[in-house]
């Protein structure tokens, strides 16, 4: 099984001696956020943005689905939610046109859960054409028709400029949260899935004062 960045992430910082936080990254833990140097393009810049970056094949972003499914109701009308799949390889590349394939044909949101599920219960690997085409069919698609909208030059372009997010953003793991293109949340920042959540509401305020400013 693939394990994600994260896990490679604490595998890592494991095996050598901890370092002492600087003053600055004392701050932004205390903030349960991280302020990017320079701001990403949101989708609409007048209303205030969360943004998730998620991986299919990671098991934290499968179970942060029934948190997030019952905050969403509750955002206020000048904010919007949306999904970006992270790209850190070309197995996650594969995994975030399956998604934008998804959303290009007009089933994100008939899919996306049961897809989620398929991968963590019925235990699909993705990058196996022969099960995924199987997934598929089961689910009322051409697998053929299906590759083709992978490839298609709208899922392709998309898939990129999901990967130039995912570095920009500067996130080392999934699941993670961005608000307006400006600050980002990780899990170990959140300390709980509702605890990233509440993070991102608390900087809700914050954006919208922003917003209201540069009017």
């Amino acid at each position: 099984m693939d394990m994600t960045r994260r896990t490679l992430v604490v595998a890592m910082a494991a095996a050598f001696a901890p370092i002492p936080l600087s003053l600055h990254a004392q701050q932004e833990a205390a903030a349960g956020y991280t302020a990017l140097q320079n701001a990403l393009p949101v989708e609409n810049p007048g209303k205030v943005e969360i943004a998730e970056f998620f991986w299919y094949g990671c098991i934290h972003c499968y179970n942060l689905e029934p948190a997030l499914e019952a905050w969403l109701p509750k955002l206020p009308a000048d904010a919007y939610f949306r999904r970006i799949p992270a790209v850190f390889n070309e197995r996650w590349a594969h995994d975030a046109t399956i998604y934008y394939a998804f959303e290009a044909l007009g089933l994100l949101d008939k899919l996306h859960r049961p897809f989620f599920d398929a991968i963590h219960k019925d235990r699909l690997k993705t990058d196996n054409p022969a099960a995924l085409g199987e997934w598929l069919t089961k689910n009322g698609l051409d697998p053929q028709k299906f590759s083709v909208t992978m490839k298609s030059f709208g899922v392709q372009s998309k898939t990129k400029r999901a990967s130039q997010l995912t570095g920009a953003s500067r996130i080392d793991g999934t699941p993670a949260l961005m608000v307006q293109g400006r600050y980002t949340i990780s899990a170990d920042q959140g300390r709980s899935r509702e605890g990233m959540l509440a993070n991102a509401e608390h900087l809700i305020p914050m954006v919208r004062k922003t917003l209201a400013g540069a009017k």
